[in-house]
């Protein structure tokens, strides 16, 4: 058996393309509802100094994968990046082993190409100006799908101070990407508000506005908010994986929602999304079936 190809966070990169894996997660959103793929919420167990290690295995005819990735908060202070990870991609009938791609790089990616999906379905036409919340690995990530897929609209960036804000635009200054620090505020021509942290508490309150998409990415835990409860109550809900949102999304757990009336983006990618004139949240928790379109485009172009 010939060894395995492992690729590097610039290697799984370049394998990545965000448009090719926004459309691919269209089709991995349906095929997730529709019981095509299989995909168990994750699981985890805890590591020293409030950190977790993540297992996150999915399949289909064509593939199979398993994506094991560490969160630890306190590497920051070490200097170290707060994610490690690697996903294996096997053949979906035999179970061997194909491939190996960096775990955070598939994961960002593949949120933020995912983010991009919901922009596409929820937004009616292309949007005048984002704005990210955070500076992390996941702003970073989806300021660069915003750059590569909506090269028109105004980027900014709202982070916890305004040193955060100029070191991500800092970050981007050679690549064409041209992201404006928000100086703590919200713009009001800001019509995609994308928050990516942890926080605990929320990082976004104005009020639901039918001009104005809110995606939640970054929280994951039932204790966890990004969004204002009223916000939250306030919209039209729909999540990535339903199973998982009622198990891990604290921002529409401790907001109460009436899950009865929650859709998951599948069935928006099956039936469209039905622009009403409601404000519409988009809470993501991320799931391996995300992880699992990805391989597949990673396996079509590498």
């Amino acid at each position: 058996m010939e060894p395995i190809a492992i690729y590097d966070a610039a290697a799984t990169a370049r394998l990545l393309d965000f448009g090719v894996l926004l459309d691919a997660l269209a089709t991995a959103a349906q095929d997730h509802d529709a019981g095509r793929i299989h995909a168990p919420v994750r699981t985890g167990v805890p590591l020293k100094g409030n950190g977790v290690m993540l297992s996150m295995p999915a399949s289909a005819e064509d593939i199979a994968i398993h994506k094991l990735v560490s969160v630890c908060p306190a590497n920051t202070a070490l200097g170290m990046p707060t994610i490690f990870g690697a996903v294996t991609v096997c053949h979906g009938a035999t179970g061997q082993p194909e491939f190996i791609l960096d775990g955070p790089t598939v994961t960002g990616r593949r949120t933020a190409a995912l983010s991009m999906l919901g922009v596409r379905l929820f937004h009616p036409g292309a949007p005048r100006a984002f704005l990210v919340i955070g500076t992390g690995q996941q702003a970073r990530f989806h300021a660069e799908a915003i750059g590569q897929l909506y090269p028109a609209a105004t980027l900014y960036v709202k982070g916890r101070t305004e040193a955060s804000e100029a070191a991500l635009r800092a970050h981007f200054a050679q690549s064409g990407v041209d992201v404006t620090p928000a100086h703590g505020a919200v713009p009001q021509e800001v019509d995609v508000v994308i928050a990516a942290t942890t926080s605990k508490t929320p990082v976004y309150d104005d009020a639901a506005s039918q001009d104005r998409l809110v995606i939640g990415v970054g929280a994951f835990t039932p204790d966890a908010a990004e969004i204002a409860q009223d916000t939250v109550r306030a919209s039209r809900v729909f999540v990535d994986d339903l199973a998982a949102a009622r198990e891990e999304a604290g921002d529409l757990l401790q907001a109460g929602v009436d899950w009865a009336n929650v859709r998951t983006i599948g069935s928006a990618v099956a039936n469209g999304a039905a622009h009403d004139g409601s404000p519409v949240l988009l809470k993501t928790v991320g799931s391996g079936a995300w992880d699992l379109a990805a391989c597949r485009v990673a396996r079509k172009m590498r």
